[in-house]
């Protein structure tokens, strides 16, 4: 059982990470350069859409599988080491980010599109593009805990 939570928590932050990875680092650039906003906001909303539900699958792996590890290899918090300190913390961080993400700017991104406000569609495009880079940050730092975190 261990071995599937261990596999559950990496699938869960690799899909996470990697598609704000890809999202911020190859999809932004060439729709802001490819598309005119009245294009390029409903593109975004269709793409965060359903990158959202799997954020949403990830936010509920990651903590049940990891609430599981804690328990079941450290025997609780108090024994975990730091590095899984760390990565709790982070991810924690990184959920509510995501949380605030889609009930508050993407929310209104969508109202905003539907309603033709492209450009409340765009600040609040650009306010979850910054989200989403501090996010990308944290992933990035949570996986360099995870992989050289016993060294700590």
């Amino acid at each position: 059982m261990n071995t599937i939570a261990i596999v559950v928590h990496l699938l869960s932050a690799v899909v996470w990470v990697g598609g704000m990875f890809f999202a911020w680092v190859c999809l932004r650039p060439v729709a802001a350069v490819q598309l005119e906003p009245a294009l390029r906001l409903p593109l975004w909303i269709s793409v965060l859409g359903r990158f959202f539900t799997w954020v949403w699958i990830a936010v509920v792996l990651l903590p049940v599988s990891g609430a599981w590890m804690i328990v079941r290899v450290f025997g609780g918090m108090a024994a975990a080491p730091l590095y899984v300190h760390l990565m709790l913390g982070v991810g924690t961080a990184m959920i509510l980010i995501f949380l605030h993400v889609f009930w508050a700017p993407y929310r209104a991104l969508r109202r905003a599109v539907t309603q033709g406000d492209l450009k409340e569609g765009g600040r609040r495009l650009a306010q979850i593009r910054r989200l989403i880079g501090i996010n990308l940050i944290l992933g990035i730092l949570v996986v360099i805990i995870a992989s050289g975190g016993r060294a700590l």
